[in-house]
């Protein structure tokens, strides 16, 4: 069988392959061309990336540089074509080494490369998946409930499925795909490339955009759902009320609530929590919010039926959905008013809003591992490298100002971008650039469409805090009122209310959440002491603030899951739950390390990663090649079993 990133073969002429190879990326272009002839000069010769940075796909290549490897890879690929498209040989894994320092400008080092290459899967097959897990009986007598559908969920559908465990996934929402199935609103659109933000196993060479809007992602996640055969192990439209574990019979009681109101309760040997961090919106205290006259409405619970045209709109929060909605409704509006607490801290990306030209979907379907190469070099500057720039330097002075010398770097390269787009406005660009140390919070990024947005003429920046509201009007501390048709709260999610409002009971009627209190946490964000065979992905200390992907995040924690699973079936145990001290000393090796970076700093306040005592339990603080090694399989010696 071909190896199905080997490329498809074609039969376009010399001047239609030109023409897409204009498109392309050209480094990324090179590497399929070694690997088309197994010639190592291609990339040891004077045609090379001269630098990188997150979103540059080019790198930083002179167009004389570009002319010439096009040239160049416009003859072998006419030559390959030419012979038939033949499957290429494989490479060393010296090589393959030797690719990856070239591509990205910069020695990777070696404990990255195995991580590395099992997430682009060059040999063309999934490592991270494995076949039926003990016997037929035994796996029929483990039945698993996963609670969400969002890509986490579909994720363990899919794994299980392999598996061979009988499941039923439970999805509140009538559709899949969590987030991207709740949050329809103006502008919806993903912030990591979508060349990276898929599955590993399951690469996109179709995607319109770098990054997606949310109904091209939400059709994602339904095409992947209808091939892998999930969808008629779901429960759409029902909700998990709580669950409880029952020590006799070694068993979860699910309680479920459909739509219609009918309750149900499911019995399973296992639970996987795939109920994510960020779907409970957050709705703000604020005096008189139920007394607006008119249409009021959470970013997450957006009202199609509201014609805005030519309305007064006032947007309370101006995080990463307000940031999204603003440009993407200003047209639309009579005036937009934002209301944002604090400003935030953006990076340019030219590729924001990009189309993906038909030569790069053309070389994504045709070129010799171009979609993985492609897929590699949008993972690999947002893989770790956020951490260091993020490590605080206790010795740095102005800490208010940045954390270190490197962060101080940054923050200069982020002020330049937004002043250079503000013009001679004092008064706006006092309001934009933020008073706390750069990525000190959730970093968003833009092609110049929020900015500019703030400078149009009907557009109010408005960071004097809210006092009241009225049924015409937002009025502010400073007694102004501004007058509003429409409300949209744009005030993000309860994401340190981890697992609410469900009622999660373990051993000794032990109530997860009280438990907790504000101080969530899992043994590497998945399992907890008290809780037998509970298994949660996107968990506690889980969040990625400093790069990678949640869903590379997710098939770390269901390989790691799906362990678990075969530990207890083959091993024909009834129960396994992390020793107490393993998941203490976890979470405070991991509340140690997150006092040393940015995020927890005192000078950032009002984050959402923060609980009302200013501390963080939900923010994941170790690289992904860490947390990669840590969950590639379940150390045993680190459970209770029984």
């Amino acid at each position: 069988m071909r190896n199905p990133h080997a490329g498809s073969p074609f039969e376009a002429t010399d001047a239609d392959v030109a023409q897409a190879l204009l498109d392309v990326s050209v480094p990324t272009l090179m590497l399929s061309c070694l690997h088309i002839t197994g010639d190592p000069s291609i990339i040891r010769g004077p045609l090379r990336p001269a630098g990188l940075f997150l979103n540059e796909v080019q790198g930083y290549m002179s167009e004389e540089d570009k002319s010439d490897a096009r040239a160049l890879a416009l003859e072998i690929i006419g030559s390959w074509r030419d012979q038939g498209c033949p499957e290429p040989a494989p490479l060393s894994p010296e090589l393959i080494h030797e690719m990856m320092s070239w591509l990205v400008c910069e020695d990777v080092p070696t404990e990255y490369v195995p991580m590395l290459l099992e997430e682009m899967g060059l040999d063309g097959t999934d490592a991270r998946t494995m076949g039926p897990i003990g016997t037929e009986s035994q796996r029929a007598d483990f039945p698993v409930v996963v609670i969400g559908c969002g890509q986490s969920g579909l994720l363990a559908g899919i794994r299980l499925a392999e598996a061979g465990i009988p499941f039923t996934i439970v999805e509140k929402n009538a559709g899949v795909g969590g987030t991207w199935w709740e949050n329809t609103y103006p502008g919806a659109r993903v912030d990591v490339g979508n060349h990276f933000y898929c599955y590993s196993f399951e690469p996109s060479d179709h995607w319109s955009r770098y990054f997606a809007r949310q109904p091209e992602l939400q059709q994602y996640f339904e095409d992947v759902m209808d091939r892998h055969g999930i969808r008629p192990h779901v429960r759409f439209s029902t909700e998990v009320l709580g669950a409880a574990w029952d020590e006799e019979t070694a068993t979860w009681s699910v309680w479920t609530q459909a739509a219609d109101g009918t309750q149900d309760t499911l019995v399973a040997r296992a639970v996987i929590s795939a109920v994510g961090q960020l779907n409970r919106p957050n709705l703000p205290d604020i005096p008189g919010l139920d007394d607006f006259a008119g249409p009021a409405f959470h970013s997450a619970r957006w009202d199609h039926s509201v014609d805005l045209a030519g309305t007064k709109v006032a947007m309370i929060g101006a995080g990463a959905s307000g940031f999204q909605i603003a440009p993407a409704i200003a047209d639309a509006v009579g005036h937009l008013t934002i209301f944002q607490r604090t400003a935030q801290w953006m990076f340019p990306n030219p590729n924001y809003h990009a189309e993906v030209g038909p030569g790069v979907q053309w070389a994504l379907r045709h070129l010799p591992f171009y979609g993985r190469w492609y897929r590699f070099l949008i993972l690999w500057p947002g893989c770790d490298v956020g951490l260091h720039a993020a490590r605080i330097d206790p010795d740095y002075p102005d800490q208010q100002r940045a954390i270190s010398e490197t962060n101080e770097f940054t923050r200069q390269m982020f002020t330049e971008w937004i002043t250079s787009q503000i013009g001679d406005d004092p008064e706006l660009l006092a309001n934009v650039v933020p008073d706390y140390p750069a990525t000190g919070k959730r970093t968003l990024q833009d092609n110049g469409s929020w900015l500019t947005t703030l400078t149009r003429p009907h557009v109010d920046l408005v960071r004097t805090a809210i006092d009241h509201i009225e049924t015409d009007a937002v009025v502010t501390t400073d007694g102004e009122r501004h007058e509003a048709d429409v409300l949209v709260l744009a005030t993000g999610f309860q994401a340190t209310r981890m697992l609410a409002p469900m009622t999660i009971t373990g051993r000794d009627g032990t109530d997860l959440r009280t438990m907790w209190g504000e101080r969530p946490f899992a043994h590497l964000g998945i399992t907890v002491p008290g809780f037998p065979n509970f298994f949660m992905m996107y968990g506690p200390g889980t969040n990625l603030a400093h790069g990678g992907s949640l869903i590379f995040h997710s098939e770390c924690q269901m390989r790691y899951i799906t362990g678990c699973i075969e530990t207890l079936v083959g091993g024909e145990h009834r129960t396994m739950e992390p020793r107490a001290e393993v998941a203490a000393e976890w979470h405070a090796r991991s509340q140690a390390e997150i006092q040393t970076l940015v995020w927890s700093h005192p000078s950032v306040t009002s984050s959402f990663f923060k609980n009302t005592d200013g501390e963080i339990h939900i923010v994941s603080p170790w690289r992904l090649v860490d947390y990669w090694t840590w969950t590639n399989e379940p150390d045993v010696t680190e459970f209770i079993l029984e």
